[in-house]
């Protein structure tokens, strides 16, 4: 399997395709690379090279029992991007996922970056606060970690059956192929990794990464998002970005670019070709 070594000494997975401009993609927790592989055939089949790692801790990545915070996200991020010399890359990010490409970008720069791609992700601030009152109550991150700590086959059987693809609405009809698919990849990963990414997505305050960041971003979300709301997320992220695009999809959930691909990848092909 193709993995390089960061400086700590953790062992990181990447898928590595084809040829042209590079995508990178970024996935959601706490999932794999895996996550990816409807946008990676796509892409691929268009000609581009798309690259996707498993996050330390998740996949096929070392289950190592620190470093599970945005900033070693981001430095293992860079730490790949470094390794394969990549040049004008697109980075794509879904849910912490997106996190990660913010902190990247605003913590290393942007000198290997073309554009980026923020999909039902996580900033500006999941974690209600003083000066984000629209934020989600600590209560809800800590159930997370309860449910997790207590059975995380379960957990991990619910998630992905009710909000996580909009599954528990009326008129949705399941897939559980899809289901599956969310779990193997879950419990691929550590327990104590997914424990403590909890706090790295839902506490990392981006707001002055996305200051930063000055690449063509489009920032992508439905506005049915039951896991990263919708109201307190996107259209925040738009406007603090110094070039941002903020794309909203009626009805959407928080897996849209497994559930909706086809309309997500015609989307992310008309951006980067833009």
């Amino acid at each position: 399997m193709p993995t390089i070594t960061t400086d700590d000494g953790t062992e990181i997975f990447y898928k590595d395709w084809g040829t042209g401009q590079p995508i990178v993609f970024s996935h959601g927790w706490p999932l794999s690379a895996d996550d990816w592989d409807t946008q990676l055939l796509f892409f691929l089949g268009h000609g581009y090279r798309v690259i996707a790692h498993d996050r330390r801790g998740h996949g096929r990545s070392a289950q190592v029992g620190d470093g599970h915070d945005m900033d070693h996200y981001a430095d293992d991020l860079a730490a790949l991007t470094a390794h394969l010399d990549l040049h004008e890359a697109v980075h794509i990010g879904h849910s912490t996922g997106g996190g990660e490409v913010v902190h990247h970008l605003a913590r290393h720069g942007e000198s290997r970056a073309a554009k980026a791609v923020l999909v039902s992700a996580v900033p500006p601030l999941m974690l209600r606060t003083d000066a984000n009152p629209g934020g989600l109550p600590q209560s809800v991150f800590d159930d997370l970690r309860a449910q997790l700590a207590k059975n995380r086959s379960e957990f991990y059987r619910a998630l992905p059956s009710g909000p996580f693809y909009g599954f528990n609405r009326a008129g949705t009809e399941p897939s559980e192929a899809i289901i599956q698919n969310w779990w193997r990849q879950g419990m691929m990963g550590g327990a104590k990794t997914h424990y403590d990414g909890i706090a790295a997505f839902s506490e990392t305050d981006f707001t002055e990464d996305l200051k930063k960041i000055t690449v063509p971003t489009l920032v992508m979300h439905g506005d049915d998002d039951q896991i990263v709301p919708y109201a307190d997320s996107a259209p925040l992220s738009a406007e603090l970005l110094q070039n941002g695009t903020l794309k909203t999809y009626a009805g959407f959930p928080h897996g849209m670019p497994t559930t909706e691909a086809d309309t997500i990848n015609a989307d992310l092909l008309e951006f980067i070709r833009s």
